[in-house]
């Protein structure tokens, strides 16, 4: 049986961890182990982080909402469940969009969820 040499193979997979490390402060960009440490936490903060950037988005766009709608003598939950009775299907995201950019349609789409 011959012997299995794993030397390339490891390198390979060193210099991967240590090009990701590529930045980080003293030992953490040279030395693998503790880049490896350093590696593999930063990834999972950046699972997380991609998880959070959705919620602190629609944050962001219920904050923006409720300061139009409160511009247009409304409330933000009030709006919204105007818009539900009628039936207007925009999400929230197109709202903020709507009244950072274009507060004539803003104005239009807060009336309608007055009157319902």
């Amino acid at each position: 049986m011959a012997r299995v040499k794993t030397a390339r193979i490891t390198r390979k997979k060193h210099k991967k961890v240590l090009k990701q490390a590529k930045g980080y402060f003293g030992a953490k960009s040279y030395r693998f182990r503790n880049a490896n440490q350093a590696v593999l936490k930063s990834l999972s903060y950046a699972y997380v982080g991609r998880k959070d950037k959705k919620s602190d988005f629609r944050k962001l766009w219920i904050t923006r909402i409720n300061a139009a709608a409160r511009m247009n003598g409304t409330t933000y939950s009030k709006m919204i469940a105007g818009l539900k009775k009628a039936n207007v299907n925009i999400n929230r995201k197109m709202l903020a969009d709507l009244a950072v950019n274009d507060s004539k349609a803003f104005a239009e789409i807060a009336n309608i969820a007055k009157n319902a």
